[in-house]
């Protein structure tokens, strides 16, 4: 059934709510600092209930630690765990970066795989951390990531009425062009932190309120 024009998940009001954030946010990407798939993939397993800026803070020490997965898969895991300690859950982390690392040498010829399959298949990896990576290291739109800026939004702006990130993905799958799954995300993640925010949402000065659904 097509959503009818006035609709929140109409392709005219997806369209240009897509296009207003592209203007508020050109160039939207991924907040954590990375210059390879590696360290974007390391970068994101410590993203789990952590902030974007402390990971930011932890990796630069930890990239020049561990420049290849081979150094990550040889690491001693109380280093390890100490030099992520201050992302939060470091023992869990620290142990599916050793896994996972492990894994990336003996499976993949010590190279991040470039599938959902396969990444999947790695310790410490999930779809949301999957599409990150095929997203943005890649390119590859496997789908979209759903974190909790994204959750939040996509509710909001009526996107979508589920509360299950996997459920709202697949939601978002069916309304957003395959051509902007990588991008979406971000422009939400960013529209959530600058804008949107969970307690205290900046409705007067959103740049999207009249795509909001209590203005349809």
């Amino acid at each position: 059934m097509t959503p009818r024009s006035g609709s929140p998940t109409s392709p005219h009001r997806v369209s240009a709510l897509i296009e207003r954030l592209q203007q508020v946010y050109p160039g939207a990407t991924c907040a954590l600092t990375h210059h390879n798939p590696l360290e974007l993939l390391m970068a994101t397993i410590l993203s789990a209930q952590c902030t974007d800026e402390r990971v930011n803070l932890v990796t630069p020490t930890l990239f020049k630690r561990f420049p290849t997965a081979s150094d990550y898969a040889s690491a001693n895991i109380a280093e390890l765990e100490e030099l992520v300690r201050s992302t939060g859950f470091y023992k869990n982390k620290a142990k599916s970066i050793l896994g996972c690392a492990k894994q990336i040498v003996a499976k993949h010829g010590g190279k991040v795989p470039q599938t959902l399959d396969e990444l999947t298949a790695l310790p410490g990896v999930g779809r949301k951390t999957a599409n990150v990576v095929l997203g943005t290291a890649f390119g590859i739109p496997s789908g979209i990531v759903v974190d909790t800026h994204v959750r939040r939004l996509s509710n909001r702006l009526g996107l979508t009425t589920q509360d299950d990130p996997e459920k709202i993905e697949q939601d978002l799958l069916k309304i957003i062009p395959e051509k902007h799954w990588i991008e979406f995300s971000h422009l939400l993640i960013l529209h959530g932190r600058n804008r949107c925010s969970a307690r205290k949402p900046d409705c007067p000065g959103c740049e999207v309120e009249d795509l909001c659904p209590k203005k349809l």
